[in-house]
């Protein structure tokens, strides 16, 4: 029985996949994890620096996306108009410089500082990266390029805890210091160091367009790109705006505020999980860290399922919803698990799983009512906005625990906000089942409700 051969077009998919995700996925990786390290770092800077408390460990962590904030849509703009592969080697490098100056805070502000700093140096990066890979890959294929990429975030998670772990013992119970530093020091300096090397690898082996890849064979390159202009010219002919008038768009507004809501609960989750165990089971480093590694694993595998059945279906707006609805109910849960330790693991498994399992789904639904300049702008500003969560999630709950003693109001707290965020996306209709057939126009329920920018 004779099978078809591959066409040009689906050797180039798959060529972009293999040549582009894998470097993508090794940078975000380190992203991440310099960008939250700091949870598992806290456990043992509070026993050498004076004045650190969970509310400043709160402050900090946060602080980061207010630099975040700053520069995310210029830097995003900037991968759509100049280069991907110049800009996103300038961020991971200043990052990763960023990140390893981070060992040598001794005060609060300076803490709050190299952080703001970090957020500044690492701005751009995710959405510019969002934006990149719709010039590599079709609408079809593109929710499963960024479950790809975004299941770095609960391998980060996997991997830094432990590999963390062992750096924290430099210079505790008898171990010796090296140059002078201790174990929470030398997780900034470690994990910095990497994002400075991908940095120069980005530099030689992104290409920024399918028609500058000449690791394309002629035809591959030229089926690529007709399948792309193919796409951008069916979504001119219906919904093609200017990059003003996106901005101010409902829905670019209203997918901004949801993910807000749900970048609340995330960090919020992350940064204090590890206090969270700690303070209600009293467990030793090495314990805590091979728990913490848990809720990721369920991260990992909730996001390549919905990548993957979000394209089978071409079904966006469930794919979502759904996970933030389950992920909100299983945190409300966890401060009822208290004193039943695989009953909490089990809980908060559920809740990360939820956290992270809708992104991507939600980050396909921008790309199918924008184009151009007008997503790329628009992705920045939803991320942007959105990621000032991560300054309020970390923030409340340590705060809430400062005043109260206890994390359950915070935890409360943020199941509230993801709830906000599914039932905004719910309600926005953008990316039912139909939306990606050819020639159907984006559903767009806000189209008589709400008027149009001007």
């Amino acid at each position: 029985m004779s099978t078809s051969s591959p066409t040009a077009l689906d050797r180039a998919r798959a060529k972009a996949y293999r040549r582009l995700l894998p470097l993508l996925f090794l940078c975000y990786v380190i992203a991440y994890v310099d960008r939250t390290n700091v949870s598992i770092a806290a456990l043992t800077m509070t026993k050498d620096l004076s004045g650190f408390n969970n509310a400043v460990f709160g402050f900090g962590a946060g602080v980061f996306f207010l630099g975040y904030f700053l520069l995310e849509i210029p830097g995003t703009l900037i991968v759509e108009k100049w280069s991907a592969r110049k800009w996103i080697s300038r961020i991971m490098i200043s990052w990763g410089i960023m990140a390893a100056l981070t060992a040598l805070v001794k005060t609060p502000t300076q803490f709050y500082t190299i952080r703001f700093l970090l957020g500044l140096a690492e701005a751009g990066f995710f959405p510019g990266v969002i934006v990149y890979l719709t010039h590599w890959f079709p609408s079809r294929d593109r929710a499963r390029a960024l479950a790809y990429f975004f299941v770095a975030t609960p391998i980060a998670q996997i991997v830094s805890p432990k590999l963390s772990n062992l750096l924290l013992k430099i210079g505790v119970d008898g171990n010796p210091l090296i140059m002078g530093l201790k174990g929470w020091q030398w997780v900034y300096i470690a994990w910095g160091i990497p994002a400075v090397v991908l940095g120069l690898l980005v530099l030689f082996f992104l290409t920024d367009r399918p028609g500058q890849a000449n690791w394309l064979e002629a035809d591959e390159r030229e089926a690529l790109e007709a399948e792309l202009k193919r796409e951008k010219a069916q979504h001119h002919t219906s919904r093609h705006m200017k990059l003003t008038e996106a901005l101010r768009h409902p829905k670019v507004l209203l997918l901004a505020a949801a993910y807000f809501f749900i970048v609340t609960g995330n960090y919020g989750v992350e940064f204090f999980l590890p206090k969270i165990l700690e303070r209600w089971y009293s467990l030793k480093l090495d314990a805590l860290t091979w728990l913490v590694i848990l809720p990721p694993i369920g991260s990992l595998i909730g996001q390549i399922l919905v990548g993957w059945n979000s394209d089978r279906t071409k079904e966006r707006r469930l794919h979502a919803v759904i996970p933030i609805y389950l992920g909100a109910l299983a945190l409300a849960l966890t401060p009822w698990s208290k004193g039943q330790l695989w009953l909490t693991i089990a809980l908060f498994v559920g809740a990360m799983t939820g956290l992270k399992a809708y992104l991507p789904a939600f980050w396909s639904l921008p790309s199918l009512f924008l184009t151009e300049a007008a997503a790329a702008g628009c992705i920045g500003l939803i991320n942007s906005v959105g990621n000032l969560g991560g300054f309020v999630g970390p923030y409340v709950l340590g705060y809430v625990e400062k005043l109260t003693g206890s994390f359950q109001g915070g935890i409360y707290f943020l199941c509230i906000s993801m709830t906000v965020s599914a039932t905004i996306i719910l309600w926005l209709g953008l990316g039912r089942r139909d939306i990606d057939k050819p020639g159907h126009p984006a559903f767009d329920p806000l189209e008589e409700a709400l008027p149009e920018p001007v």
